[in-house]
């Protein structure tokens, strides 16, 4: 490997645009080097935007460069799977977007691929890189709470209408409320109560934004192994509500808010028995630390900030609530991969 690590960018998406550009670019050993998208305008759009000096469609000749070390994937979700596997089986490390992909048998096949290929698979689950998340695991592992109880997630927001498309239109590539939002919930609590979800129940709605059978709205109950109780509202049509996490236990409660989301800011409350307490917190990117925790898993052996198995696990859950939600019952969530 170079002094730098060289990077491509599969999909010229609006995340990579927006995001991920920059925190790539915000590592001191890092660079862009390509960017691979279907559509051959898009691509040169996109490269000459962000002064990336390759441009192409056709994956295998990038991935096909001994120069790059890896590749970071946010195409849309359907197309996760052979690009991750082609890219391990290239020799490439790999940050994959979520969800991981369609299927619980899909991500399982990208873990064991890219284990195969020893290279490093991370899934962009980006809300547990938030200093505010970070703080309330720190928090809740130190005791603050006593034993967590029940958690409640606030994550109804307004989708932008640059970002509908496929999200509101394209079941087969994943679209819906629980795989764009409530995956990330799931991950999310995974990440504060450092425990595995078991059991879930769902309804879901289709109010003003949702086509072809999909979903635009979503409450959920999800038990945990050690039998938290976790209730999410996710939705792409509320315009005015702000986000938020609580965590109620035996000896206190977090109330975190405007947390759910791709900016550093928010705020975190710790109430006990002493009053109420405002917690400091240093905000920083989400996607900077990401990428920086990835580069360690690369140069160091550390593990990425959410590893496949963090990607497969908040999979597996959010297609139970999907299940859930078809099926009117209870559904267990699969345990393999659990911790």
């Amino acid at each position: 490997m170079s002094t730098k690590i060289q990077w491509a960018l599969i999909g010229a998406s609006t995340i990579a645009d927006e995001w991920m550009v920059d925190a790539i670019r915000s590592q001191p050993d890092a660079a862009i080097t390509a960017v691979v998208s279907g559509n051959t305008d898009r691509a040169h759009e996109f490269a000459e935007k962000h002064d990336i000096p390759v441009h192409a469609t056709d994956l295998d000749a990038v991935l096909a460069d001994p120069a790059i070390d890896a590749v970071y994937i946010s195409s849309t979700n359907e197309k996760h799977l052979p690009q991750v596997l082609a890219a391990a089986k290239a020799g490439k490390h790999v940050l994959c977007e979520k969800p991981l992909s369609l299927s619980e048998q899909e991500a399982a096949q990208m873990i064991e691929t890219c284990a195969a290929h020893e290279v490093v698979l991370g899934t962009n689950h980006h809300l547990r890189c938030a200093a505010t998340h970070r703080k309330m695991r720190e928090l809740v592992r130190a005791g603050a709470v006593g034993t967590p109880l029940f958690v409640r997630v606030f994550h109804a927001v307004s989708l932008p209408p640059h970002l509908r498309g496929w999200r509101i239109e394209r079941p087969d590539a994943g679209g819906g409320v629980v795989l764009d939002i409530s995956v990330h919930d799931v991950d999310t609590l995974r990440f504060l109560l450092d425990d595995e979800p078991v059991e879930v129940s769902a309804m879901t709605s289709a109010g003003t934004l949702g086509a072809a059978g999909l979903a635009d709205g979503v409450m959920g109950i999800i038990r945990f192994r050690n039998g938290v109780l976790a209730q999410i509202h996710d939705a792409f049509t509320v315009p005015y509500a702000s986000t938020g996490v609580e965590i109620h236990g035996t000896a206190g409660s977090l109330f975190a808010r405007d947390v759910m989301t791709q900016q550093p800011f928010g705020e975190v409350l710790l109430r006990d028995a002493d009053g109420t307490h405002p917690i400091d917190i240093d905000h920083a990117n989400l996607y900077a630390t990401a990428v920086a925790q990835f580069h360690r898993a690369i140069r160091n052996g550390e593990s990425p900030a959410a590893t496949g198995v963090d990607g497969y696990r908040s999979l597996v859950a959010a297609l139970a609530l999907v299940k859930s939600a078809k099926t009117g019952e209870h559904v267990r969530v699969p345990g393999q991969f659990a911790r």
